[in-house]
């Protein structure tokens, strides 16, 4: 239930991280190694944000994500690995910790595996 924060990560103002999140390298570069996570930026359950990379201002990481690329600002990104998959409704999703994902509509049938 605890998260990781690698010893070079930044963490800006009005971010909100939930539980068994980690923000790491990726053990291929020295020095500066982790990820940068900018103002109002919300980061979903068991998501993994890994190497020296940036999240930009009031983007949204889906829960479970491993996110091995920059995120622009104000964008959502999802999956294994991480890819853009909508914007949020606000300019921080972490005051509002709105887990949806906008603009996203799918239906699960028996058989479509998760």
């Amino acid at each position: 239930t605890g998260i990781v924060v690698g010893e070079t990560a930044v963490i800006e103002n009005d971010v909100s991280i939930l539980q068994s999140v980690t923000l790491g390298g990726t053990g291929k570069a020295g020095g500066d190694r982790h990820p940068k996570i900018r103002e109002g930026v919300m980061i979903g359950a068991g998501a993994k944000i890994l190497g020296n990379i940036e999240v930009g201002r009031g983007a949204k990481i889906g829960a479970g994500s491993v996110v091995l690329q920059p995120v622009p600002p104000h964008t959502t990104a999802a999956g294994v690995p991480a890819r853009i998959v909508g914007k949020p409704d606000s300019d921080k999703p972490s005051m509002d910790m709105d887990q949806h994902f906008n603009g996203i509509h799918h239906t699960f049938e028996y058989g479509d595996g998760i």
